[in-house]
């Protein structure tokens, strides 16, 4: 199903102006509702304390023992909880104006209470500065702050299968082959826990996702 622009929010009780899409930055650029913020999650590596088993129930000696042919306690087939699907907001950007887009994005998340390393920032076309400037000083360095999980992280869309779960992710629609905004914007939904933001061209976006998502 196509998704349709929202209309951005500064914060979750005030309505920010109407999203009008980027032309050469000569407009301020729409802002995002900072969406739920889920339960942080335990660091990798930083399990939990363990709770001990509950001991073992043991039937007394002189319970009633269902014979053969009797049916037994009845089992219960209560289904699991699902799991809540991730809000999506769809920012209207040029491809110019998307990378932009996408920093007053972070901006406001932050602003909202959202730690920093709650956020993973993915484009599809030029890479971030940052994430240019951090790579000249080798993949494993670059990947390590990834993996500390305490700061915004920004990543090429061609790398998007090796990012962890994050509770926002950002995608700057910044240029590219239609194939690598087709690729990413999947991967990126699977990859956001509670709420992805699209910075790009409506119509462009809308095309190549189709019924995707």
């Amino acid at each position: 199903m196509p998704l349709i622009p929202e209309e951005p929010q500064i914060h979750e009780s005030a309505q920010g102006p109407r999203a009008t899409p980027a032309s050469g930055r000569t407009a301020p650029t729409p802002r995002p509702v900072p969406g739920p913020r889920p339960a942080a999650p335990s660091r990798p590596g930083r399990p939990g304390p363990v709770r001990p088993a509950p001991p073992v129930q043991r039937a007394p000696r002189d319970a009633a023992v269902a014979k053969p042919g009797q049916p037994g306690p009845a089992a219960s087939t209560a289904p699991a909880p699902a799991t809540a699907a991730p809000q999506i907001q769809l920012i209207p950007a040029s491809p110019e104006g998307a990378l932009d887009a996408a920093e007053e994005a972070v901006d406001l998340l932050l602003d909202s209470g959202r730690s920093p390393g709650e956020v993973l920032v993915i484009t599809t076309g030029e890479q971030h500065p940052w994430a240019t400037h951090e790579l000249s000083f080798g993949e494993a360095s670059y990947w390590a702050q990834h993996d500390a999980g305490d700061d915004v992280f920004y990543a090429d869309a061609s790398t998007l299968s090796r990012a962890a779960v994050r509770p926002v992710v950002v995608v700057a629609v910044n240029g590219g082959p239609d194939t690598a905004a087709a690729g990413a914007l999947p991967l990126a939904l699977g990859r956001a826990g509670a709420l992805l933001i699209v910075c790009g061209d409506p119509q462009r976006i809308n095309s190549v996702l189709g019924a995707g998502v």
